[in-house]
């Protein structure tokens, strides 16, 4: 079952409290940091899961030229449509991609990834791929930021939970079953939507993530070829602990040694945009 259908009518609904402005702003801090953002001229950045957009747009307007890739076509159809309401074609770009296998046109100077995204990839090689690709598509010495739920928070705060919300128009139950063996969270939501004549729509979806340590972070980051420069607490902004329930990461490219266009998986370097 594929995540992130019918559940994207309702995303946004549900996730209105979720503090978009508060995490363009610390990205944005990080990248100026690096001197992207500084120039008269707007920099590239590439979000990875960017979901409807909603970071996506708010970089845009913080003066960045963003590309968002999403594997959900249901998603970016959203993030289209607030595209188009926003007027902002010329800054924006969305492609229909798998993280895992994602093409450009070209490099760019950042790439971001937040709201857990890269806990959908399930293996370490997934990782590794992923991060392979980041490392190939940023220009020389550019930034990848990125988040990630620990193995802690699933194994010890929300895993075996749930989680009920109910709206005028709409509500969920979010069932929580970790599996520790495999260090994977699975989420059974069941979504009730008011249609036309006040009659409720029912559907479910099931979603998969895996924890992942700090040690394993730094290590596929290595493998990747990149730099890794610091990991902070979400919650706080400060130094990352044992019980960090998500983790930001900063890391630098540091060379291309493969030539990844030459690899069966990766097909050359041309954006597909399908």
């Amino acid at each position: 079952m594929r995540a992130y259908t019918d559940f994207a009518k309702v995303y946004d609904t549900f996730m209105d409290d979720t503090p978009y402005e508060e995490w363009c702003a610390f990205l944005t801090g990080i990248l100026k940091e690096f001197g992207i953002g500084k120039r008269p001229s707007k920099d590239l950045v590439l979000e990875l899961g960017c979901g409807t957009g909603a970071l996506t747009q708010l970089l845009a307007e913080a003066g960045f030229d963003m590309i968002g890739v999403d594997n959900s076509e249901e998603m970016l159809s959203i993030a289209l449509e607030k595209k188009e309401t926003a007027g902002r074609g010329d800054e924006l770009l969305y492609l229909c991609q798998d993280m895992r296998e994602f093409e450009l046109y070209g490099t760019v100077k950042a790439v971001v990834s937040v709201c857990d995204s890269l806990n959908y990839l399930l293996e370490e090689e997934e990782l590794l791929k992923t991060f392979r690709l980041v490392n190939n598509y940023l220009d020389p010495k550019g930034i990848f930021i990125f988040d990630f739920n620990t193995v802690y928070k699933y194994e010890q705060v929300i895993g075996e939970t749930v989680i009920a919300e109910n709206r005028e128009e709409c509500s969920f139950i979010w069932e929580n079953f970790y599996h520790k063996e495999e260090q994977v969270n699975e989420y059974d939501l069941t979504i009730f939507v008011q249609e036309e004549a006040g009659l409720f729509r029912k559907f479910a979806e099931t979603h998969y993530q895996r924890g992942y340590t700090l040690p394993q972070m730094k290590e596929l980051l290595k493998r990747a070829g990149m730099t890794f420069i610091r990991a902070l607490d979400a919650e706080t902004k400060g130094e990352a602990h044992p019980k960090s329930e998500r983790i930001y990461v900063v890391a630098m490219e540091n060379g291309k040694e493969t030539d990844y266009s030459t690899e069966a998986d990766c097909n050359g370097m041309a954006a597909d945009g399908k």
